[in-house]
């Protein structure tokens, strides 16, 4: 969900092939988590609904089963993520970049268009 890759895929470089195997290095991390999010759904999530969506992968990929969480632990999980997001408490420092146009920009008169992010699939939920 939060790359936006498939588990496999062999169109992909040679060590990355097998998603789990390429992103639980980057899952630990604020700014490693950041670089490998789906820049599809950038401005849809807060950056602390990203690292706490990681942190939630990450104890899913625990080698030992029982540090796992149960299955209804992660809906629980995610569902507190949604209602966090939707209600806007997590709204706070937001993925979306924000562009600002120079001095230069406004003194030579130029226009500049921005275009919206392509939406996130339908198919990922």
């Amino acid at each position: 969900m939060l790359t936006g890759r498939r588990v496999m895929d062999k169109n992909r470089p040679h060590g990355e092939h097998n998603l789990i195997e390429w992103a639980k290095p980057f899952l630990t991390s604020k700014r490693k988590v950041l670089r490998i999010m789906d820049h599809r759904i950038e401005g849809q999530y807060s950056v602390e609904g990203a690292l706490r969506a990681a942190l939630l992968a990450v104890k899913c990929l625990a080698l030992e089963p029982k540090f796992r969480p149960k299955m209804p632990e992660v809906v629980k999980a995610l569902e507190q993520l949604q209602n966090l997001n939707e209600s806007g408490s997590l709204k706070r420092e937001t993925t979306q970049r924000k562009h600002h146009r120079t001095s230069t920009d406004e003194a030579s008169g130029r226009k500049t268009t921005s275009y919206p992010r392509p939406a996130a699939s339908p198919l990922v939920t």
